[in-house]
């Protein structure tokens, strides 16, 4: 059965964001994932942690300046020191934070940048991170995001996906699947999942239309869970979603999900 985590950057939020933590173990939640804790200290990240006896299994790398537009740097040619730091950055929470895996996200493409030089530039850094990620003991993972949501983004379907990871090379580099995008994109989830599992090492879920609670849309989830169980999937499955009420009222899914 796969573990069920919460994204703190979308659940909870109802709550001020040290509290998120433990009402997610409350909820029975068995693990956190935060996209960008930078802004806050790491001690204090590890006192939430503690209180709520929950552990954090998913960052994100620093992805620029999102108030410039920015979604993730990783394809961006000219940034390649901008991403470095980050990474450096990323290692260091963490390491301190005992998070065994880091989300790259690969960025809008700059407009009048070849398809090739984008390519170029996102797989010498990812090889780079993941190089670094291995002799730190972590796992990259690398997310293709919707262009409805996003319009622009360079990475958007697994099998792009794969095909730069091959080209990267690197034994600790997979997808995170998300399978909202994946339903906006492409569809065939079940054929995709189980095409491409043993180079997925994290999952998201969230419903569509809408970005709410698994149970909401259109998405058979509880048949992607049995078929996860039937693989052997042995990951995190996290809730990315957009509670349409509060995240207590719409929690109702992973009680479903989970006696499927």
């Amino acid at each position: 059965m796969p573990r069920f985590a919460a994204n703190l950057s979308m659940l909870f939020t109802e709550v001020p964001f040290f509290a998120r933590f433990a009402c997610a173990a409350a909820a029975g939640f068995e693990g956190v994932e935060y996209q960008y804790p930078y802004a806050h200290a790491i001690s204090d990240i590890q006192a939430a942690l503690s209180e709520a006896r929950i552990p954090l299994i998913l960052l994100n790398l620093p992805s620029g300046n999102s108030e410039a537009g920015d979604r993730g740097i990783a394809c961006h040619p000219g940034r390649e020191g901008e991403f470095r730091r980050g990474v450096e950055e990323g290692i260091a929470y963490a390491t301190a934070l005992r998070v065994p895996q880091l989300n790259c996200l690969a960025g809008i493409a700059p407009p009048g940048v070849p398809d090739s030089v984008l390519r170029q530039t996102l797989v010498a850094n990812l090889r780079y991170a993941a190089s670094e990620f291995k002799r730190a003991g972590l796992k990259l993972v690398v997310e293709p995001i919707n262009t409805f949501d996003m319009p622009g983004f360079w990475l958007n379907r697994a099998s792009q996906a794969v095909s730069i990871l091959d080209e990267v090379g690197a034994d600790n580099a997979f997808v995170q699947f998300d399978i909202y995008h994946a339903q906006r994109m492409v569809g065939e989830l079940a054929a995709t999942i189980e095409r491409y599992l043993p180079r997925i090492g994290h999952i998201q879920i969230a419903d569509n239309p809408g970005r709410n609670e698994p149970g909401t849309g259109e998405i058979n989830y509880p048949y992607l869970m049995r078929l996860l169980d039937r693989l052997s999937y042995e990951g995190w499955v996290s809730a990315e979603y957009r509670p349409a009420a509060t995240t207590v009222e719409g929690l109702g899914w992973m009680t479903a999900l989970r006696g499927r």
